[in-house]
């Protein structure tokens, strides 16, 4: 296989997805659409697995990221132990919430494009840049979100120039908004956000940081049936990772295990229901 050549009035440069566009390969986010997708009536026969709830929140060495593990289809469970939490790159996060097919191409397509990037410039994108780069992708996904296959990702990193954690949110036009202390995003989202609120101040170290994303999950799949808690049975919890200046890295299910056994002895010790 031979390198392409392009123009230098035709050279897509470090745009990933314009590479692809020129050389005419589909891109892995094109799903078929109208009557190929939903029938010859236009309505939804067929059911699609959604992720659920991620959380994201700031804390004084950079950003913690949750997820439950939980997809839905229809009102069944389709998986247990889907992954929402994906390393963008080194310093910087995504989770994922909507139509879990499309959501996860999405991930690995913006990996690539962050990696491509970094490769033809030789150097790290900016982190508002990376931002940017997933609000294209989103915004070139609302066809799909039109016809019921909505994707709206959370994105958070470490803003090396900065020295500080960031977080962005998107909406399923592509808009995309910085938010200066935390939010959520997923059908459990609401009851996660208020959780994170109360429990939520300024200079958080990483252990509580932590623990008050757990405690968000846990109180968000307590109110919303889409939203999986941990599973003490199989063993599957949150997906838990933090974004700090050393990079980002994946918490132990050790760890996380041992947390939420914490937060049930509490519940437990103050006479609340589990």
């Amino acid at each position: 296989m031979t390198l392409p050549l392009f123009s230098t009035t035709d050279d897509p440069g470090p745009d990933f997805t314009g590479l692809i566009r020129r050389l005419e390969v589909p891109s892995p986010t094109m799903m078929p659409t109208g009557s190929a997708l939903f029938g010859s009536n236009g309505a939804g026969g067929n059911s699609f697995r959604h992720g659920t709830t991620v959380v994201a929140l700031r804390f004084a060495d950079g950003v913690v990221m949750a997820g439950d593990r939980r997809a839905t289809e229809g009102h069944a469970i389709a998986h247990r132990a889907m992954q929402k939490v994906f390393p963008a790159d080194r310093y910087s996060a995504v989770a994922i919430a909507g139509a879990a097919g499309p959501a996860v191409e999405m991930v690995r397509l913006f990996q690539t494009q962050l990696e491509h990037y970094e490769k033809v410039e030789g150097v790290v994108l900016s982190l508002e840049g990376k931002a940017n780069q997933l609000s294209q992708m989103v915004r070139e996904h609302l066809p799909m979100a039109m016809q019921g296959l909505a994707v709206v990702p959370l994105f958070a990193g470490y803003d090396l120039a900065r020295g500080t954690g960031r977080i962005f949110t998107y909406d399923v036009t592509g808009g995309h908004y910085e938010e200066t202390e935390y939010n959520a995003t997923g059908s459990g989202g609401r009851d996660a956000r208020t959780t994170v609120k109360l429990g939520y101040r300024d200079g958080l170290v990483r252990d509580e940081a932590v623990e008050l994303a757990i405690q968000a999950l846990y109180e968000a799949a307590d109110e919303d049936s889409a939203t999986g808690g941990p599973d003490l049975i199989r063993g599957i919890y949150p997906l838990v990772a933090t974004v700090t200046a050393e990079g980002f890295l994946s918490i132990q299910d050790d760890e996380v295990a041992e947390r939420f056994s914490t937060l049930i002895d509490r519940r437990r010790s103050e006479g609340r229901q589990l």
